[in-house]
């Protein structure tokens, strides 16, 4: 099975909506990977570059809540997709958005608040690992920290098979 996280980028704001993930200009693009350079162009967050390195090397993204609120569009998840980021760990997400994190295959892990400070507050060079049978997220920076999380049956075995077109063709 795929394994899910690696070096993570932090988003410390909420409300974070699909026009700030990939603006609105590029949803006429004709495939996945144009989208790919323009991941978070329009986000505003104090001090936040979207063309920083350390974005581009993130396997992971951790924020607040309401991520990926705003219009419902697959784009936001494919954006993530083509820029190798497969799990994000929030307070809370979207339901829209949640939904097409766990159609593509990948993880949206919802935490409280106390957890995501938690992982926050372990620094600037925070990595992620997902144990997906124990239902653990393991953070690691300044120190070790694990998570406790819980996935539905149903999302769960979507990941499993690496997103619902999978899933699909192995059960109909």
């Amino acid at each position: 099975m795929k394994e899910f996280g690696g070096p993570a980028f932090v988003l410390d704001r909420s409300d974070i909506n699909t026009d700030e993930i990939i603006p609105a200009k590029y949803l006429t693009e004709n495939s996945k990977e144009a989208l790919a350079p323009h991941m978070l162009e329009d986000l505003k967050l104090e001090g936040f570059d979207p063309r920083a390195e350390k974005l581009r090397q993130a396997r992971a993204i951790v924020t607040r809540g309401n991520f990926g609120c705003g219009s419902s569009r697959e784009h936001a998840v494919w954006v993530f997709e083509k820029n190798d980021i497969d799990l994000v760990v929030g307070e809370s997400f979207a339901r829209i958005f949640r939904q097409n994190m766990f159609n593509c295959g990948m993880l949206a892990i919802e935490l409280p608040r106390e957890d995501i400070d938690a992982i926050i507050a372990l620094g600037p060079d925070l990595t992620l690992a997902v144990d997906l049978e124990k239902n653990v997220l393991m953070a690691q920076g300044s120190h070790k920290a694990a998570f406790a999380f819980t996935l539905n049956p149903f999302d769960r075995e979507l990941v499993r098979a690496g997103g619902w077109l999978a899933f699909a063709d192995a059960h109909y």
